[in-house]
């Protein structure tokens, strides 16, 4: 197992600083980067969804404007889904192959910690259940639903790195963080669990 974490200038017109860390358990590589999580090419990528499967606004909604209907469409034929649970579409015109629809908590509703730690684990049994060897999450419940992101941080990368000391066909899991405060959070969380 190392921890490595590399600094680069990207090419473009505005050079902006970006981080990418990464961590190897076992035969699985996990990163942490700060992107579009849209554009990530990984077998799937994870959408913070709603019980209705509802994708309006936030990263349901930049999923479902960049890769087509076909993803809304899909999505209503597997909903309701419970807070905890995940369910798995196809991506339309996205990179990814496919979608992972994770219904997390809202803050107050109760048991929220528990329920966020069962959406993160039940989106990569989903993914291991449909043979995909990659999958990126976001922040899940991190948005319009106000859970703290330094708890978020703890509790998926906690229960994340657990799954994949255990027996996995996953090689690669990435957290697409979409700026830099969110990804400093899960950075220094991920140190701090130090796998």
């Amino acid at each position: 197992m190392y921890i490595s974490i590399c600094m680069a200038f990207s090419a473009g017109s505005d050079s902006t600083l970006s981080e990418k860390m990464e961590i190897q358990i076992h035969t699985t590589q996990l990163k942490l980067l700060v992107g579009d999580i849209t554009a990530q090419a990984t077998d799937a990528i994870v959408n913070a969804a709603n019980s209705r499967l509802m994708h309006g606004g936030g990263v349901a909604g930049a999923i479902v404007r960049k890769g087509g209907m076909s993803i809304q469409l899909e999505s209503f034929k597997k909903a309701p889904v419970p807070v905890g649970q995940a369910v798995i579409t196809g991506a339309g015109s996205l990179k990814c192959k496919y979608v992972i629809h994770a219904v997390g908590p809202r803050m107050g509703e109760g048991n929220e910690d528990e329920k966020l730690k069962n959406a993160t684990i039940n989106c990569l049994r989903v993914a291991e259940e449909n043979n995909l060897s990659s999958i990126a999450f976001c922040a899940i419940s991190t948005g319009i639903f106000g859970y703290p992101m330094d708890r978020c941080a703890e509790i998926m990368l906690s229960n994340t790195i657990a799954y994949l000391k255990g027996q996995t066909t996953l090689k690669e899991v990435v957290f697409c963080l979409y700026d830099r405060h969110a990804y400093d959070i899960f950075a220094a969380a991920l140190k701090k669990l130090n796998p």
